[in-house]
């Protein structure tokens, strides 16, 4: 579904990706870990579009996305929850949810909008019940919440979600990645980047390590887990294999 090859991409004179080469098969939860500084966010953001890349390429389900808008790429079926959740405060949640429609609608607001939104809080309950709060006002678990929804409003047939535990509580974080298992249950292929490697190889199907802009190490979950040298320098002592 998408193929990453030799991907360079950075800030400035800062070349932050160096040779990235990365794959994610239709209906699979890949994650990508490593430390701060990594490269993780500037990954997503490349695949994206809101990063030009430099050189190499980036297909989704077989066509070439250089060059490509961002706008363009969620019409295409690529979904992304960014990085620091990025809410309007002032907007309401529903308003927060229907911007998620924008790229794929337009102005247009067709009666089948509702029903993506009852979708969303059918997810999540507790966005239902806040519906016409402000986000400003939201919990930072609660606005987790919106950052994911607006993502789903777009339809997206694969979804980035960039360092969705940060912030949050164990329970939450918990929460949430559950959430990302029940998605793709549903269908939906994610590729998810996050510094928690403890929690988030427990329910990722592969993984890919990143180190400096460059992948250090890439397998099963169980592989990954298994090596004490990636256990010691990536992954920290406390990783276990799923039960």
């Amino acid at each position: 579904m998408l193929a990453v090859s030799a991907l360079e991409a950075g800030y400035g004179h800062i070349r932050a990706l160096r040779g990235v080469d990365i794959s994610v098969a239709q209906g699979e939860f890949v994650a990508i870990l490593g430390p701060n500084g990594a490269g993780k966010s500037t990954l997503l953001k490349a695949i994206i579009g809101v990063l030009r890349q430099a050189q190499g390429s980036i297909h989704f389900e077989g066509n070439s996305l250089d060059g490509m808008a961002t706008a363009r790429r969620i019409r295409a079926g690529i979904g992304i929850i960014p990085e620091g959740r990025q809410l309007f405060p002032d907007m309401t949640v529903r308003e927060n949810l229907v911007l998620g429609a924008y790229a794929t609608l337009g102005l247009r607001i067709p009666a089948a909008l509702e029903g993506n939104l009852e979708t969303v809080f059918s997810l999540f309950p507790r966005l239902g019940e806040r519906r016409a709060q402000l986000a400003g006002s939201l919990s930072g678990g609660e606005a987790q919440m919106v950052a994911v929804g607006r993502a789903l409003m777009g339809k997206p047939r694969l979804l980035l979600c960039d360092e969705p535990s940060l912030g949050l509580a164990p329970q939450l974080v918990r929460e949430l990645l559950a959430t990302f298992r029940r998605l793709q249950e549903s269908g939906i292929t994610i590729l998810l980047a996050d510094q928690n490697a403890n929690a988030v190889l427990r329910i990722a199907d592969r993984a890919y390590i990143l180190d400096t802009g460059q992948v250090a190490a890439a397998g099963l979950r169980a592989e990954l887990e298994a090596d004490p040298r990636l256990r010691a320098a990536y992954l920290g002592s406390g990783v276990t294999a799923s039960p």
